[in-house]
């Protein structure tokens, strides 16, 4: 027999859920403005100190001087650095969902082990040499090795299991292939050492307009997944009995998590644990429910870059840390403490 809630206790319980949708979007308002201070602290703040009016000056006036280009330098360095941070927050946050593996990220599936891969090869028997050639090549080796594990993953039959099977067997094979003609050929392992490493430093308008429209079509189709990655985190059968498409959700989940990864990857070389890290975060505030973790990745992630990117800036100055080396270093100990976390909640 169906017993009606009391009226005393529904006008208590109605209230909870526009409260938490409010904090929410209030936090997705507080994130957009710390980015927006770390994009002008990416301006402002250098391996070159500047002072502020000339930054100021760089900003609004194109007279040609030392001051201007590097500011117009800057630029160009944080905007790729707010692109290539909310793809690679994306795709690590719609990876974790398709592969239920919370600790997930965009290195899983084998696409930054296809992108270096293909860009060792095209410096070693194309003779390719300019970063807008690495971007091509970089981008197709992702695409390439992200239809490849979906296949070897069983296509339509794939699971989260196979996917990160095969994923981490076609990694292991290309990073030892990437090792092997490194160490054969000292020009290859020259040209590569800098681009493996992770740097926003070679950012030109070219490559952002090579990326961009990659990377917009990855951001929209993936945040266009929330809600059917919603019900296929919850298990096949549940996801089945609310009706999602199993099959078409992780095709098109692995396309997105493909093209925002490759892009990304081609632009700047593998960045690790960004994709990682900030998703992860981000559930212990948002919960579940993908509606809210994708958008707070989207934000959030290009913090986390720009910010590894002007504390690399900092410390070594004048010269610099490149900001895939910040973010492994910061990222280890996370990583660590994420794992032991999420073991003792286990226990």
């Amino acid at each position: 027999m169906l017993v009606d809630s009391p009226p005393e206790q529904c006008a208590e319980t109605a209230p909870a859920l526009p409260t938490r949708r409010a904090i929410r979007t209030l936090g997705l308002l507080v994130s957009v403005g710390v980015l927006l201070l770390v994009a002008l602290a990416s301006i402002a703040v250098g391996a070159k100190a500047l002072p502020l009016d000339q930054v100021w000056h760089g900003l609004f006036h194109d007279s040609g001087t030392y001051a201007d280009v590097v500011v117009g330098d800057r630029i160009s360095r944080t905007v790729l650095g707010l692109l290539v941070g909310a793809a690679l927050g994306l795709s690590g946050a719609v990876l974790q969902a398709l592969t239920r593996n919370p600790l997930a990220d965009p290195g899983l599936l084998g696409i930054n082990a296809g992108a270096s891969a293909a860009v060792v090869t095209a410096i070693t028997y194309f003779g390719v040499t300019s970063l807008s050639g690495y971007v091509w090549f970089a981008f197709f080796g992702a695409a390439a090795v992200g239809a490849l594990v979906w296949f070897l993953g069983g296509s339509r039959g794939a699971t989260p299991v196979r996917l990160a099977l095969a994923g981490t067997a076609i990694s292991a094979a290309l990073y030892g292939y990437l090792q092997a003609v490194m160490i054969m050929d000292d020009v290859a392992l020259g040209k590569m050492r800098f681009w493996t490493v992770g740097s926003l430093a070679s950012a030109t308008d070219s490559t952002i307009e090579q990326v961009a429209p990659f990377l917009a079509v990855g951001t929209v189709l993936a945040l266009a997944l929330a809600r059917p990655l919603n019900a296929v985190a919850m298990g096949d059968d549940t996801a089945r009995a609310l009706g999602a498409n199993l099959n078409r959700t992780r095709a098109l989940s692995m396309a997105a998590a493909t093209v925002l990864c490759g892009a990304a990857t081609a632009a700047c070389g593998p960045i690790v644990f960004v994709g990682l890290m900030v998703p992860h975060a981000v559930r212990s505030f948002t919960g579940p429910d993908l509606r809210w973790i994708l958008p707070y990745a989207t934000v959030l992630s290009p913090v986390l870059l720009l910010g590894a990117d002007v504390l690399g800036r900092m410390v070594a100055r004048p010269a610099e840390l490149q900001v895939g080396i910040v973010t492994a270093v910061l990222g280890g100990p996370v990583f660590i403490f994420l794992v032991r976390r999420r073991r003792t909640a286990q226990l």
